[in-house]
């Protein structure tokens, strides 16, 4: 009888799997961007304008454990490039306007990028995405056109981000989410446009003019104030006055008090020999720098019959044309 000594090898096959690893599983983000609209922006209100915009973010897990992503939010300069580290828009003639983008709708933290840290830092996003399900999230873009712009041309304003003026960055992680300084994965690019209208606009204050007390009108009496205007920068405009309540024309308005009158007229000249109207060359015309611009109004009373004792009033309408 022989003896066969045998021995058996019993194979164990053992799955190692090295921390921060995951299974293999499709993984893609998507976003959308919307466009951002002020609208018209009235500068010569001095005020800042707000809008916002969006961005819609969805990533797709179609594996069979969850996954962690982080998404980052890269917002450059844009094609208006900045003044002062300020984002611009440009009208057609380059002219520039000033605008932010904000994380937060007190607009005080600034939306940036990694590439540009000085515009402020990235939004960050961070998704559980559950297997075969996609995990979507929207952040709000808060915008603002700054005040004190009084001085800006009109037109319509542009900035556009796309290509190198815009990065949103993605990638999973398993444990901790790295900082977005550090996230240069799956560069995606999509684009919107910031739009600010900066219509021509002109505003107008007066002044009134008192000829002061007097007894009997044998001598010309004359006195003077001003109008102030201010229009848009570049907006051509006229300014005329009109005869007042009962006048006849520049040279002939009338203050009243009841049936009773003092004649008067009004001038564009210290002597008194140009008169201001409301059309044609008695009109004073101007160019709007987006400050206020003073323009004196001459008054004068001629000698006249005298009517009887009280105050004379008219009211004479001011019409800015541009």
């Amino acid at each position: 009888m022989m003896l066969r000594p045998s021995v058996f090898f019993g194979l164990a096959l053992c799955g190692l799997m090295l921390p921060g690893v995951r299974p293999s599983a499709a993984q893609s983000c998507s976003f959308t961007v919307s466009d951002i609209n002020f609208g018209t922006v009235d500068t010569l209100a001095g005020a800042a304008v707000d809008m916002t915009g969006s961005v819609d973010i969805s990533c797709g897990n179609t594996g069979l454990v969850n996954l962690q992503y982080i998404v980052c939010l890269n917002i450059n300069a844009g094609s208006g490039g900045t003044i002062s580290g300020v984002r611009q828009a440009r009208n057609p003639a380059n002219a520039p306007l000033a605008f932010g983008l904000y994380q937060d709708a007190s607009r005080t933290t600034p939306w940036g990028s990694r590439e540009q840290p000085a515009l402020g830092n990235p939004v960050e996003v961070l998704l559980l995405v559950l297997p075969l399900t996609n995990g979507t999230a929207s952040r709000t873009i808060y915008a603002r056109v700054a005040g004190g712009q009084q001085s800006a041309a009109t037109g319509l304003y542009t900035s556009t981000f796309a290509g190198a003026e815009i990065s949103f960055n993605w990638q999973t992680y398993v444990l901790l989410p790295p900082a977005c300084s550090a996230v240069t994965a799956n560069p995606t690019r999509p684009t919107f446009t910031v739009r600010a209208n900066v219509p021509a606009n002109c505003l107008v204050t007066a002044q009134n003019i008192d000829f002061g007390n007097h007894g009997v009108l044998s001598s010309q009496v004359d006195a003077a104030s001003g109008l102030g205007v201010t229009c848009t920068q570049g907006t051509a405009y006229t300014v005329g006055l009109n005869n007042g309540v009962t006048g006849t024309g520049p040279m002939a308005r009338r203050m009243t008090k009841g049936a009773e009158a003092v004649v008067y007229g009004l001038y564009k000249d210290t002597g008194r020999t140009q008169p201001w109207g409301n059309s044609g060359g008695e009109l004073v015309p101007g160019t709007g720098s987006g400050a206020t611009q003073n323009l004196p109004v001459y008054g004068r009373v001629p000698a006249q019959t005298t009517p009887s004792p009280g105050t004379y009033t008219d009211t004479v309408v001011v019409t800015v044309t541009y």
